[in-house]
């Protein structure tokens, strides 16, 4: 993977951080706030693997994929108040597929790819346009866009982060266990912050917040303010 470091065509906001943590609410509030395009990093893999699927290829031709996901067709919509992103995929709303374990089983067998990753690193910073960026992923700050004049690495207590998906799960109906969903966000924290490639861990430029005991709109204040102070000199 190319570790070049991009000239941004466009202002960007890095917001990197565990599973859990917040970051996608966050981001969607701060596109629409700002008017801007939203990056959500972590699906990228998940639509290349999509698109693999639905064009027929063989998933160890890493030339064909590598090539999908360098001129990979997507839109991350940012949707209104209380309402999730929708995600486009060739023009069609995939939005409902993108989380399913049958999505994640195509994303895993993308990944491992070298020339996926080199790819999807420039199609990644294709998304810094006018006016703006809000890139919500683990390696945005770090790998992706390196300059990006504001980087946020937002987090949580692994024990808030499980409870807060353990609420979201119970509220669809799934039957799920506290203790089980603490010990698989701990494991997770583990693989992305000790693995070789774009290990998950904060810009050394990057603003830190515990999103710990605090609301959505707390964070966000607190964003916006770093936004503000970071951007009036562009």
């Amino acid at each position: 993977m190319s570790d070049s470091i991009a000239v941004l065509a466009a202002p960007v906001i890095a917001i990197d951080g565990p599973s859990g943590s917040g970051k996608g609410t966050l981001c969607q509030k701060l596109a629409r706030h700002l008017g801007w395009h939203l990056l959500d990093s972590g699906a990228l893999y998940r639509l290349v693997g999509m698109a693999a699927d639905k064009h027929g290829c063989a998933f160890d031709d890493e030339a064909a994929i590598a090539i999908l996901a360098a001129n990979l067709d997507v839109e991350f919509v940012a949707g209104e108040p209380g309402e999730p992103t929708r995600v486009l995929l060739e023009g069609e709303d995939v939005s409902g597929d993108l989380r399913t374990e049958v999505t994640g089983m195509l994303a895993s067998k993308v990944a491992v790819l070298p020339a996926v990753r080199s790819a999807l690193l420039g199609r990644q910073r294709d998304f810094a346009k006018a006016p703006g960026l809000v890139a919500d992923g683990r390696d945005m700050g770090t790998v992706v866009f390196t300059t990006a004049p504001v980087k946020i690495f937002l987090t949580a207590s692994a024990e808030e982060r499980a409870e807060r998906r353990y609420n979201q799960l119970k509220s669809s109906g799934d039957d799920v266990n506290l203790a089980t969903l603490l010990g698989e966000i701990r494991a997770r924290d583990k693989r992305d912050s000790e693995r070789e490639l774009a290990p998950l861990k904060p810009a050394d430029d990057a603003v830190h917040i515990d999103s710990s005991g605090l609301g959505i709109d707390e964070v966000f204040n607190r964003v916006l303010t770093e936004v503000n102070a970071r951007l009036v000199s562009l």
